[in-house]
């Protein structure tokens, strides 16, 4: 559980990072759209005044910035690295 605990938290903190690099509303915006969010959701989103951790740990970011997404950018799931390491012994 604790290695879960800690991929949660590395998973969030990469989406904070990445909505802290959308610096501009239009920039959040027109990211938001690339990553298929409609466009009411996508303009209100980007226009919250709400904090970069409590974002990191919205809905909408979850459903735009998959785990399948950051995968393929090349973060590994240490859930499954530590059950193939662990699977080897």
């Amino acid at each position: 559980s604790y290695i879960q605990h800690i991929d949660q938290w590395l998973r969030r903190r990469i989406r904070q990072i990445i909505w802290k690099r959308w610096k501009k509303v239009k920039t959040r915006y027109k990211s938001l759209m690339k990553l298929n969010v409609p466009k009411p959701k996508a303009w209100e989103w980007a226009n919250t005044r709400k904090g970069y951790w409590r974002i990191a740990c919205s809905h909408i970011l979850h459903r735009s910035i998959t785990n399948k997404i950051l995968e393929q950018v090349g973060l590994k799931n240490l859930v499954h690295l530590f059950e193939h390491a662990h699977l080897s012994y």
